[in-house]
Formats: C-alpha cells, structure tokens, sequence
C-alpha cells in the first residue's frame, strides 16, 4: 500500500479522517502479516493434494500422490469411527472369531507396534457406515487398488515399487523393493483365528479393500517379503484382522 504522505501531513487538521486513516493502515498490515491456514498440511505446488492427513484421534499420516489418486504412506491408526465413536479393541482370540461387528488390535496385542505398524481391523470395522476413513478420505475398493497396480507396471512389479525398502521391517530379502511409488508399503502381517492368531510379523503387508466376495468373506491386496508382485483379490474371513490404507475422495 502506498501512502499519500500530503493527506497524513493534513490529517492534524482532519482528526476523523486520520482516525480512519489509521484503521486502514493496521487493517492491511494485519492481513498481510497473518497469512491464511486453510493451506496448511497441504503441497504448494498443488493446493488440493494433502500432504498429510488427520484422522479423528489427532493421528497424522504422511500422504502420496501416485498417478491420479492420493494415497496415505502410513497404516491406519484410527480408534474411533468418523463420528466418534469407539471402535472396540478386542484382545481375546476366541471374542476375535465370533464376531460379526467392527473391531481392532494391535500385533500380538503389543501397543508397542501401533507407530510402525499401525493397527489391524477386522472387515467388518471396513463396512461400518459410520466410516473409519478421516473425512474426504475412504478406504479403496478392489477396482482402486488395482488402478493403483496398474499405474506401477502391473501385478508382477507393482508390488517391489511400493514395498519400503530394506530390511528394518521387511524380513529378508525383501525382494524387489524400491518403494519408487512413495507408498512405503510396511509388513504388518495379520490376526487369524486360534491356534495361531499372529501371523509372522514382517514377512508380509494385506490392506482390506470395501470389496466383499461372499457373505463372511471380502478381499485384500497383499504384498510379500519374498516377491516384487502383488496379490490383488485375495479372498479372506471378514473377522481376520489387516492393516488398512486409506485412499482420497
């Protein structure tokens, strides 16, 4: 803004005029300097691609734009449904096989594995109306997933370019993985019925998609320690427990 120094030299003589002069002044200094939060946690260079997200438990996730769709880099951490909800936390192996409403864990019931791995959920918290997603944000279904393989080269190497890489996490040898997609795909493994709920920890990443095959059983896409692929469709229990990704409307 520039200023006519004549009228400010003149506004001893105009006391109203320099009252309104002054509001003007610290009006336009006031919005110059404060700036607007509604970009905040998004990419510059493209205002409407999040460059994180957050769900409704104050968790934040990294995200990914791969072709068209734009992805969380992190596994699900949500406690709650969209509305506020409670998602129960179900730790017992025999409650875990019986039910048939929405529920999650943690591995091995260990919170210890909630930061790198986030948490698994059971299908049926993936077809609760009340939503598990943060808000613009859903869980894919098998046809998004596979947009999401085709993009990457196909299902014999789609699977390597969105694996994270090394052996940190993975299990040896981690074949194939490169992680140019930016997913940062990570082995959180899964919960299955008793005996043997847990199921090798690092050696392989399943997300849930909405997709049900057959009443009591929906599919998943996995990637594994030893493969540069991906197993799109994959049919499992609804009450299994995997981890989840997150997709943007």
């Amino acid at each position: 803004m520039i200023l006519n120094l004549k009228e400010i030299a003149m506004c001893d003589r105009r006391p109203y005029k320099f009252i309104f002069l002054v509001i003007i002044i610290f009006t336009v200094l006031f919005a110059g300097g404060c700036g607007d939060d509604d970009d905040a946690g998004t990419n510059p260079d493209n205002p409407t691609v999040p460059v994180t997200v957050t769900d409704i438990d104050g968790n934040v996730y990294q995200t990914v734009t791969i072709g068209t769709q734009v992805w969380m880099a992190e596994n699900l951490k949500v406690t709650h449904y969209r509305n506020g909800d409670p998602i129960p936390n179900v730790t017992d192996n025999v409650a875990w096989e019986g039910l048939n409403t929405g529920a999650y864990c943690e591995y091995a019931n260990d919170a210890n594995n909630v930061t790198t791995y986030g948490r698994l959920y059971n299908w049926f918290a993936i077809n609760d109306s009340r939503e598990i997603a943060p808000t613009g944000w859903h869980v894919p279904s098998v046809a998004e997933f596979q947009t999401l393989i085709d993009y990457l080269g196909g299902w014999q190497v789609a699977g390597g370019k969105m694996k994270e890489t090394g052996t940190i996490h993975w299990v040896s040898p981690n074949t194939g993985a490169t992680n140019e997609s930016g997913f940062t795909a990570l082995p959180g493994s899964g919960r299955f019925p008793n005996p043997n709920p847990w199921s090798n920890l690092g050696w392989y990443a399943r997300f849930w998609s909405t997709t049900e095959s057959v009443s009591g059983f929906a599919l998943s896409l996995t990637l594994y320690k030893d493969s540069p692929g991906v197993a799109n469709n994959d049919e499992y229990f609804s009450f299994d427990g995997f981890s989840v990704r997150c997709v943007k409307n």
